[in-house]
């Protein structure tokens, strides 16, 4: 077990990260919550000219695999009907080959169709252009779709190959018994089968203090165990309540009345990437459970003597008494 500091560290007083990088104002104005449970801030950044901040290479990596999916589908479905257009607005007999009573009688889709063909590289040669125009659309067609393709293959290979964490969070943090004392718990688990080992937490505590509650102040939760070396299963974070606690004699009305807030950051070395990944949450005192202890999440021995754990079971507690 890890030894306790003596006293918590505060980031207060003269101590330049006193305020963890939001800002004095940020700290000593804001009522909403800092950090939100999926790890993104609650600041809101205006003033800047329309599209300066945007990077659309950033927005493609990191959008959902839903949303990216469903942008490529429609930007090649639209790309596709432009170039309908196109080859409609070159004439009548732009194409040659497959009629459009072979299409449901539409010209439209006739063109449709050659162009997802063109674009795609595929070629059935059904249908051909005839004419200049044609044929120079087809031309910077064939090079749109190179240079699409290209794009979409880069992205996919980006958004595979970047490195990041997927830890799952118990959806409470629990005060539950420990010692004969009392703690702050919470469990986390990998979601992915690949490997993290020296996995570290920090948990900090950030709360307005004062008779005018207008000063924020953020204190470093001593834990039972900051860091493991491997994190094969799940891991239960716990903070000893004590005398040099700063939670030592609050209860959850105080918590709340102080706007209590614990931020939670996880880095770890990801062993198949060779690269160091995090992420982060928090809890507010509506997302804690007093007096609660979390289930057993181990299973019994296979027949092969293998350990084995629920996942399922990760947000699971029971209520227990606290020591008086």
């Amino acid at each position: 077990m890890a030894t306790l500091d003596p006293k918590p560290r505060l980031l207060d007083g003269d101590d330049p990260d006193r305020d963890l990088g939001f800002g004095s104002v940020v700290t000593r104005e804001s009522r909403q919550r800092l950090l939100n449970r999926d790890g993104t801030f609650n600041v809101r950044r205006d003033g800047m000219r329309p599209f300066a901040s945007l990077s659309l290479y950033h927005h493609l990596l990191t959008i959902s695999w839903s949303q990216f999916l469903g942008l490529v589908v429609v930007s090649f479905v639209v790309l596709n009907a432009f170039f309908a257009l196109v080859y409609l607005g070159c004439g009548p007999g732009a194409l040659q080959g497959t009629s459009a009573s072979d299409m449901g009688g539409s010209e439209f889709l006739r063109a449709f169709f050659f162009s997802v063909e063109t674009f795609a590289t595929i070629g059935y040669g059904h249908i051909s252009p005839a004419g200049l125009a044609a044929n120079v659309v087809v031309t910077i067609e064939s090079l749109v779709g190179l240079l699409v393709f290209g794009l979409v293959a880069g992205l996919l290979f980006a958004r595979f190959s970047r490195p990041t964490a997927r830890i799952v969070f118990s959806e409470k943090a629990l005060i539950a018994p420990y010692r004969g004392r009392t703690a702050f718990e919470f469990r986390i688990v990998n979601s992915r089968d690949n490997q993290l080992i020296d996995v570290e937490c920090r948990v900090l505590l950030a709360r307005f203090s004062g008779h005018d509650s207008s000063d924020r102040v953020f204190s470093q939760l001593p834990l039972e165990r900051p860091r493991v070396t491997f994190f094969p299963l799940a891991w239960t974070i716990v903070h000893p309540i004590d005398e040099s606690s700063p939670l030592y004699g609050l209860s959850y009305q105080d918590l709340l009345a102080s706007n209590a807030e614990f931020l939670v950051v996880i880095t770890a070395f990801d062993d198949t990437f060779s690269q160091t990944v995090h992420t982060r949450s928090s809890y507010k005192p509506e997302e804690m459970v007093w007096g609660a202890s979390f289930k057993r999440m181990f299973k019994p021995l296979t027949p092969e003597g293998e350990i084995s754990i629920d996942i399922g079971l990760l947000h699971e507690y029971e209520k227990v008494p606290l020591p008086s």
